[in-house]
Parts: C-alpha cells; sequence; structure tokens
C-alpha cells in the first residue's frame, strides 16, 4: 500500500536585481505614477461611500469602474490589466484594515492616499507562459514592457506565483517572486530547551552560556553615513550633486539592512536547528525605541524582525516559540529566585542568598525559559 503524505506549503519571496533599459525604466516609472493615481481614485471612491451611505464598496464594483475609466485615459490603458487590477487588491486590502478596527468598536483614521513618487512597486499576478510574466531563456520578459535582463543569483525552487517589480530608494530595481514551495524539514535536537535575553552589547544570550554576538551594522558604517549626510545638508535643493548625495547614501543604508537580514536569518536558523523549545520575551519594541539614548542601537538590533523570523522558521520545523513577559527576569535570581536588584551599568549577577555568580543576561535567559516552562 502506498501512502500518499502531503508536504506543507508555503509563499515565500525570492528577490532579484534586475536591469531594465532606459526606456523601460521611463515606462515602468510611468506605470508606478498611473497606478498611484487609481490607487488613490479607488480610495477616494471607498472614503466617499462610507462617509455619505456607510457603504463598503466591493473589489468587483471598482473593476467594473477600471474597466470603463479605461475607455477614456490613455494612461489607465498603458499599464498591464493585471497590474492595473491589482492596485484595486491593494485598497481593498488597506479598507479590509480599517473596517476590521471599527468591528472593533475603535475610530481608526482611514487608510491613507498615496503622495508623489510614494507608490513604489507593481505586480504581475500570474506567471508562465503566455501569461503577463514569464521566462524567455535568461530574460524575464514582462508583458507590455519587453524582455529585461535579470541576474538569477539562485534558483527558485517552487512554483511562481506573482512578480512584483520594485525600485528601491538608491535607484536599482528588482523583481520580487512570490514562490510557492514545499517546507524544508530543519532536523532540531527533541527536547532541547533555550532561553533567549535580547540585549544591545550581545544581540542574544542563551540560557546555556552561549551568545549571539551582535554585529552592530550601522556603527561601524556610522562614520561614512554622517559625511555623507553632511555632504547631503550642504548641497542645493534640487541640484544633480545633491541627487548623487541622496543616492550615496540611500545605498549606504541599503548595504546595511541586506546584510541585518543576512544575519537575522541566519541566527534564527541556527537556533531552531539546535532547540525543539525557544523562550523569548516579549518585547515593547516600539516603547523601549521612544528612549533616544536606545533607539538606534535597538533599531539596528532588528529585535522584532528577528523574532518573526523565529517564529516562522520554528513553526516550518516543528519547534515551539514561547513568549512571556520579561517583567522582573533580569532582578530575580535564576537559582534561588530571590530579587537582587540591579542597574544597567552591572553586567554580573551576584546573588547574596545563594552565592550564584553569573552573566546577567544569561541569568535573565535563564529565568526567561523557566516562565516559558512553566506556562507550556
Amino acid at each position: 500500500m502506498v501512502s500518499n503524505t502531503s508536504h506543507p506549503r508555503a509563499i515565500r519571496n525570492y528577490k532579484f536585481r534586475i536591469y531594465p533599459n532606459k526606456a523601460q525604466e521611463r515606462k515602468l516609472l510611468r506605470w508606478l505614477e498611473t497606478c498611484r493615481r487609481i490607487y488613490n481614485t479607488a480610495l477616494a471612491q471607498r472614503r466617499d461611500a462610507w462617509e455619505r451611505e456607510k457603504r463598503s464598496i466591493t473589489r468587483v464594483e471598482q473593476q467594473a469602474w477600471l474597466k470603463e475609466a479605461k475607455k477614456e485615459n490613455d494612461c489607465y490603458r498603458e499599464v498591464h490589466s493585471q497590474v492595473a487590477q491589482e492596485v484595486l487588491f491593494r485598497v481593498e486590502k488597506a479598507f479590509a484594515g480599517f473596517f476590521r478596527r471599527v468591528k472593533n468598536g475603535e475610530t481608526p483614521g482611514y487608510p491613507r492616499f498615496k503622495g508623489k513618487g510614494r507608490y513604489k512597486s507593481i505586480t504581475y499576478t500570474q506567471f508562465g507562459e503566455g501569461k503577463g510574466a514569464s521566462w524567455h531563456n535568461d530574460k524575464l520578459k514582462l508583458s507590455k514592457i519587453g524582455l529585461v535582463k535579470i541576474k538569477r543569483h539562485r534558483e527558485i525552487p517552487g512554483k511562481i506565483k506573482t512578480v512584483t517589480i520594485k525600485k528601491d530608494a538608491s535607484g536599482r530595481w528588482y523583481a520580487v517572486f512570490a514562490v510557492e514551495i514545499e517546507l524544508e524539514q530543519i532536523k532540531t535536537h527533541p527536547g532541547s530547551a533555550v532561553g533567549l535575553d535580547v540585549g544591545l552589547e550581545k544581540f542574544a544570550a542563551l540560557s546555556d552560556g552561549g551568545n549571539i554576538e551582535n554585529p552592530g551594522y550601522l556603527h561601524k558604517t556610522e562614520k561614512r553615513i554622517k559625511r555623507v549626510q553632511r555632504s547631503l545638508s550642504r548641497k542645493q535643493k534640487g541640484s544633480k550633486n545633491r541627487a548623487k548625495a541622496r543616492l550615496k547614501l540611500a545605498k549606504l543604508h541599503a548595504k546595511v539592512r541586506n546584510q541585518r537580514r543576512d544575519f537575522l536569518h541566519k541566527e534564527a536558523r541556527k537556533l531552531v536547528s539546535n532547540y525543539s523549545f525557544i523562550a523569548v520575551e516579549e518585547l515593547n519594541v516600539k516603547g523601549m525605541v521612544q528612549n533616544h539614548h536606545l533607539a538606534k542601537s535597538i533599531s539596528d538590533a532588528s529585535w522584532s524582525e528577528f523574532l518573526a523570523m523565529l517564529c516562522y522558521k520554528a513553526a516550518e520545523a516543528g519547534s515551539r516559540v514561547i513568549k512571556v513577559n520579561p517583567s522582573g527576569t533580569t532582578q530575580e535570581c535564576s537559582s534561588c529566585g530571590n530579587k537582587v536588584p540591579k542597574g544597567l551599568s552591572v553586567r554580573v549577577h551576584k546573588c547574596p542568598h545563594c552565592g550564584l555568580v553569573l552573566d546577567r543576561d544569561v541569568n535573565a535567559a535563564r529565568n526567561i525559559l523557566r516562565k516559558a516552562l512553566e506556562v507550556a
């Protein structure tokens, strides 16, 4: 008898650099502006319907409107139908969040209109031969745009569902493929548990005494960033030199961002590979960032992004991530439970009650693990 086992599947994004020629770039920029106008018009229709009649316009109604509008608007007609229709999906998604909050008794503000230059991407919703986007030998074929050079630095291990074309702040163009993949089963060590205390000096301390060092990419390039920022502030507004300086600054920030994401992915995967039970603290990153002395370090550490990665990688691997309230985890002794007050400058936990001497962050990580095991 043959067993029919189905493996779990998920959508993952794969990002590749693309190199449109000048004519293609001009057209893509026109499309972005046209899509911004479609977005704002569709948004205004929904706002007006709600304000006047407390009625929600459906995407089907707006699709009918767009079909008619194309007959009278050359710019609308130029944009590929899939790309234009996907704009309406974004509007619907924005209003779904608004109505969810209304239903919960809140008084949310309306979704915002997109200012000039604020519509950042377009999406082809179908991929494959004869569809909006497809492969043509080693190039990316985009209907109504043409064949675009792409740097395919790795294979795409699944079925491509959509492709999004976007331009970043540094002027680089990318194709982001949404791909349905079969989840890889990461091998974990059954029964192994660890607590995690994230910090600033170290990215995180582990309850078993291990550490994840904080690479601090932003600090390493801070001098270069400050120099370029000073140069930018001295340049005349609207000048070519100011545009060049702004582009240079954007590239520096993009480099830091890419390095950071690579680091976070690798460290999250290591943890999931080595532990089947991971205890973390429930962080109020927004509140902590309001402390201006710590804000830059907290943003650089990207704790919330790391925890999000850790959670989805753990789910794929069959591991558990438990979040606990960190209250008291730094001050309590992980050995005897007594309170041992200490300021931020005190880096070693020394318990006068039981004699435990331990790195303060490792002590906190052990308390976090204990709390998680109590509620698991």
